[in-house]
């Protein structure tokens, strides 16, 4: 019984909260999810990231763990997704970045802080992080063939988290004014984002079911396995092995979606994935919950 209590208190939020948007838009209730991506991206997510790293903040040595641990999981994705993409006679632009970036944002993040409280979230940051300078750097390339490092450049978030890092490696004390200020900020963060993906998936329609299927648990399998690979490769501690690889196994990104959108490059496919794999982690999700905590 308090292994179930337990679970529910990790798992049960997170599905709850990302449920009230998915219900919001279907009920017809106004939901406008441009200026709540501009408000977690621009105002949420740095306040969220700052809070945290200066609150929570980690030896240099284990911030540079984690982020060899986030790199090495995306390469190792990259090169199994992209050999079984060619061997199966898939599209690598339609499919590859659906199967390298996981939603590490609206469902990663949630889950590692109820997991792990403020440890596992400041480590799941640093994940986030390095996911975040890949996929909006290296996800537009491989969906358009271009390399644009000037978007990445406009995220606030990455100025968040170098400055946030450098103060708390130096050791440097900020205001409380300004700790309050940036706790307040980030509160936004987690529940607009577990409602925005809500609100994504009640709009999303599954296409080319099998296929969507197939992509989905080819995703999730691929993610945990090589998130345990890696974790036992650099003998992480629990915490770092249990963020490691939640994150890795989470589903597809929504941004996987909206790069495709504005490329034109096949939405309907990555839309399906989105979905299906999103609902298939709602049933993953608990068992690996149960199996790291």
């Amino acid at each position: 019984m308090e292994l179930i209590s337990n679970l529910a208190a990790v798992v049960a939020p997170v599905f709850l909260m990302s449920a009230m948007g998915y219900f919001w838009k279907r009920l017809g209730y106004a939901f406008d999810q441009a200026l709540v991506t501009n408000l977690v991206t621009l105002v949420g997510a740095p306040c969220l990231v700052f809070s945290t790293f200066t609150k929570t903040p980690l030896p240099l040595a284990e911030l540079g763990t984690m982020a060899v641990a986030t790199i090495a999981c995306l390469g190792i994705f990259a090169v199994v997704a992209g050999v079984g993409l060619r061997v199966a006679g898939q599209p690598l632009r339609i499919y590859l970045p659906s199967l390298v970036f996981p939603n590490i944002g609206n469902l990663g993040l949630p889950v590692c802080l109820f997991a792990f409280d403020d440890r596992g979230l400041t480590l799941a940051m640093i994940f986030f992080a390095v996911t975040t300078i890949g996929q909006f750097t290296l996800g537009p390339a491989l969906a358009a063939g271009e390399f644009n490092l000037r978007r990445l450049l406009k995220i606030p978030f990455i100025y968040a988290v170098i400055v946030s890092m450098g103060l708390g490696i130096w050791g440097v004390s900020i205001p409380q004014w300004i700790a309050n200020t940036a706790s307040l900020g980030g509160g936004l963060t987690v529940p607009l984002m577990l409602m925005a993906l809500g609100v994504a998936l009640a709009q999303l329609r599954a296409t080319s079911l099998p296929r969507a299927v197939t992509m989905s648990v080819i995703r999730i399998i691929m993610g945990a396995a090589g998130g345990w690979a890696v974790a036992a490769l650099l003998d992480l501690d629990p915490v770092q092995r249990g963020v490691v690889i939640l994150e890795s196994a989470m589903p597809v990104a929504v941004f996987n979606y909206l790069f495709a959108v504005m490329y034109n490059n096949a939405p309907e496919e990555v839309a399906g994935m989105v979905l299906v794999s999103t609902v298939i982690s709602y049933l993953t999700l608990p068992i690996l919950v149960m199996v790291l905590v």
